[in-house]
């Protein structure tokens, strides 16, 4: 094993051992987190460690980056995950190469997906991003807008509406992470009573993943704890 394959296998624990020890301290269910790794910048090589340390999911934020790193990993089953915007032109490729697409926060962009999902493939698994701080300079759908989004994505025969993702407000406060979270936490709440099929909370990233656990997140998207500062 060499240097970096041990710094990555070394960086995975850590993660785990905090999400294991965050899943005891806010009385979460032991192993409800699932942890995934963001390799945007990183090379196939890194992913593919990262993979050889456990890491089933990987989340890309640069459509051609992580169709080159495909093609460099087809001998390995990984979910593939999409976390960044989504342009129209590049609905496609995304439909057709990934398993989840975290980042749907329009009809249009739903619409697309749908329409081109290859048809021998399963449904693909989408979450909702909300834009939970009504920031103007972030990404996502307005919460008062939520609800009708989730319902026109919902009725899409080829598209899985599993849950909710956002990206709040940066604060290294952990009361205010924890609040900014409770907000998408008590969307997804209300809107499982209209969806029945959702069951993901896609929140909390390196320097917040405790406050996203306390408020129920499912996944957390680690990218630099894992494979260190870009």
């Amino acid at each position: 094993m060499n240097l970096m394959q041990q710094l990555i296998a070394l960086n995975i624990a850590k993660v785990r051992d905090r999400i294991r020890n965050a899943e005891e301290k806010y009385h979460r269910k032991p192993n409800t987190v699932a942890l995934m790794a963001v390799s945007k910048t990183r090379s196939a090589d890194e992913v593919r460690q990262a993979i050889a340390a456990g890491i089933t999911d990987i989340g890309e934020n640069y459509l051609q980056e992580a169709l080159d790193k495909q093609l460099h990993l087809t001998d390995i089953d990984v979910y593939w995950h999409f976390i960044g915007p989504i342009q129209s032109n590049k609905t496609r490729a995304i439909a057709e190469h990934f398993d989840w697409v975290h980042s749907v926060d329009r009809l249009k962009i739903a619409l697309r997906l749908n329409d081109q999902r290859p048809s021998g493939m399963p449904p693909l698994n989408v979450c909702l991003q909300v834009n939970t701080s009504d920031e103007n300079s972030k990404a996502g759908v307005s919460l008062e807008q939520l609800a009708s989004l989730a319902e026109q994505v919902d009725s899409l025969p080829h598209i899985q509406l599993r849950g909710l993702m956002s990206i709040p407000q940066a604060s290294d406060q952990a009361d205010e992470q924890q609040a900014a979270f409770a907000v998408l936490h008590h969307a997804f709440n209300k809107l499982q009573k209209t969806c029945n099929d959702l069951d993901t909370l896609s929140m909390g990233m390196s320097a917040d993943m405790e406050a996203a656990i306390a408020e129920g997140s499912t996944v957390v998207r680690i990218g630099t704890d894992i494979f260190g500062p870009r």
